[in-house]
């Protein structure tokens, strides 16, 4: 999995998505993250298709609404995923959050099944604590691939960044820029004038350093070729302890059927 994607969640104008999928895989991006929900899977596959790389090149994900994750509406849901994508298979399929209709039998046995039958070539899970993943990994024989989660210098997700590393969970950062909200962080600005750069770079560099793959959110291409730009800087150990230091928890997603809400 790429470490560094194109995150689309409220890229919800269809032209304005397609064409910042497209200018993102042609400048170099491999992963491209997507959801039921968000209503622009169509203007993903568009996107792929006219940027001219192969689909088999690209890291594809999307996700299962939690109003979808009975066993039928697994698979009926993401045959009809596929076919807006424009793709066989997809790379990626998490379960969006474990709420709503989620049981861990019934909704991830369809995604065992989706990957048996080459739908699905992994099985990924979002939002997600570690009492989740137990019990998730428990419910089927093959393997829970990533755990996508709000992650960012000011939520650094320590405890959770622990239990992955030992049980063999890739982490996906969403909101990796805290929603902008890395620009007004003392400590990254000031990083961020030491190697010239801006604070989103250093935010996603910071993650990178963790082991966390990113999917920031970026629709013009100044910005889709900024975070790009975090690829090429490596933070300095006391850089890297400075950002570790930052003590706070600001998490900036957290909907009332989600486990952190409970």
């Amino acid at each position: 999995m790429p470490g560094l994607g194109l995150g689309t969640w409220q890229n919800d104008d269809p032209d304005a998505c397609a064409e910042s999928v497209r200018i993102a895989v042609e400048m170099g991006y491999r992963h491209v993250d997507t959801a039921q929900i968000y209503r622009n899977e169509g203007a993903v596959g568009r996107g792929l298709t006219e940027a001219s790389v192969d689909r088999d090149d690209v890291f594809l994900a999307t996700k299962v609404w939690i109003n979808k994750l009975a066993y039928d509406d697994v698979i009926e849901l993401t045959e009809e995923s596929l076919e807006r994508l424009g793709t066989d298979y997809l790379d990626l399929l998490y379960v969006h959050w474990p709420s709503g209709e989620y049981d861990p039998e019934e909704t991830l046995s369809a995604f065992e099944q989706l990957r048996d039958d080459g739908l699905i070539e992994r099985i990924g899970v979002s939002n997600f604590e570690p009492n989740h993943l137990e019990a998730a990994q428990a419910a089927i024989d093959a393997p829970i691939f990533a755990n996508q989660v709000e992650m960012h210098p000011l939520l650094q997700q320590h405890e959770l960044r622990e239990f992955c590393a030992d049980v063999g969970v890739e982490l996906v950062a969403y909101s990796p820029l805290a929603r902008g909200d890395v620009f007004e962080v003392d400590v990254l600005s000031d990083i961020a004038d030491a190697n010239d750069v801006s604070e989103a770079q250093v935010s996603l560099a910071w993650l990178r350093e963790k082991g966390v793959t990113t999917i920031p959110k970026a629709t013009g291409s100044e910005h889709i070729r900024d975070n790009w730009a975090s690829l090429s800087l490596e933070l300095s150990g006391d850089e890297i302890e400075r950002i570790d230091a930052i003590d706070t928890e600001r998490r900036k997603i957290n909907p009332d059927f989600g486990p952190s809400a409970w």
